[in-house]
């Protein structure tokens, strides 16, 4: 699979600057890898993720593949870019019926990295690829940080896709922010028989874990998701006069120890902490401690949803 923006270069493994020279660098990753070894108490992901930067910087020909962008080799550039880039549509091959959708998962964020990644670039400078890989892991973690998120979402959006007609799915709903300090979307919000979910796609780029009732991890950087969840929901729910019964956070597999953590209640709407793979089978079985819905509630609540949702 093609690595996230946030994914860390060889040269942050290596814990060296992108410019430094061949001994320099031989020295980093000699240390790097006596630090992380298992035999000396390293850890065993950090000892491959030397020896993979190793791979990609350790000698001129791999370095300058890599530097031009090409992370582990043309073929696997070309990867980051198509899985980086807006994707188009393509023809489906199962008969299925799928679930009711709305919206454009990751369209506002799209749209911010695109302001952010030209205005970074600076005026007048005419960029011919915003997602060319070599452009994308120059820029500012911030600005990575955008475009993650908008895979993120279409990556959720995806999986949501194939709940089924029972469910319906909102995408980007605006939350009504002005003058309240709320954040400006909800990036999914998910209708069916196992009751209303509101989801935030992420990708932080590294480990967190659900602590009384909340995310914490490194990469959170202050952040508390679930709180900013639960003020995206309440914005669109009293418009609505309902109430979710599920906030869920998903991340990437390799982020969240557990395939499905529950976080205990927030206003009456159970929270969890949800892997990427898990999503819908997830939200098929539904949440321990959360309410199911009736076939004519589940009808009352779209309506009254359908009546006041807006997108962002």
């Amino acid at each position: 699979m093609p690595d996230s923006p946030l994914s860390a270069s060889p040269y942050e493994v290596l814990g060296v600057a992108s410019d430094a020279d061949e001994a320099t660098l031989r020295l980093a990753y000699r240390r790097a890898l006596r630090s992380a070894h298992p035999d000396t108490g390293g850890d065993v992901a950090q000892f491959h993720a030397v020896q993979l930067a190793w791979e990609l910087v350790g000698t001129p020909d791999a370095r300058a593949l890599f530097d031009r962008g090409a992370r582990g080799g043309a073929s696997a550039a070309s990867q980051s870019h198509e899985a980086w880039a807006p994707a188009a549509p393509k023809p489906r091959r199962d008969s299925r019926p799928l679930a009711r959708t709305y919206g454009h998962p990751g369209g506002l964020s799209r749209e911010r990295y695109l302001g952010l990644i030209r205005e970074w670039a600076g005026r007048g400078v005419e960029l011919a690829d915003p997602y060319d890989p070599a452009l994308v892991r120059s820029a500012p973690r911030d600005i990575r940080h955008v475009l993650a998120d908008a895979l993120a979402e279409e990556e959720s959006a995806r999986a949501l896709s194939t709940l089924g007609i029972a469910y319906t799915v909102w995408h980007d709903l605006a939350t009504d922010a002005a003058g309240r300090g709320l954040p400006p979307k909800l990036d999914h919000l998910v209708l069916g028989p196992t009751g209303l979910f509101a989801i935030q796609s992420e990708d932080w780029g590294g480990p967190v874990e659900m602590k009384r009732g909340e995310l914490v991890g490194e990469v959170l950087d202050g952040e508390r998701p679930v709180r900013a969840l639960a003020a995206r929901a309440k914005a669109i729910g009293r418009a609505a006069r309902v109430k979710p019964t599920a906030l869920l956070i998903v991340v990437p597999d390799e982020h969240a120890a557990e395939s499905l953590e529950l976080g205990g209640s927030n206003r009456g709407a159970v929270v969890a902490l949800v892997r990427r793979s898990r999503l819908a089978s997830a939200i098929r079985e539904g949440l321990a401690g959360s309410a199911h819905l009736g076939g004519t509630e589940v009808m009352e609540v779209r309506s009254r949803l359908q009546a006041v949702v807006r997108f962002a």
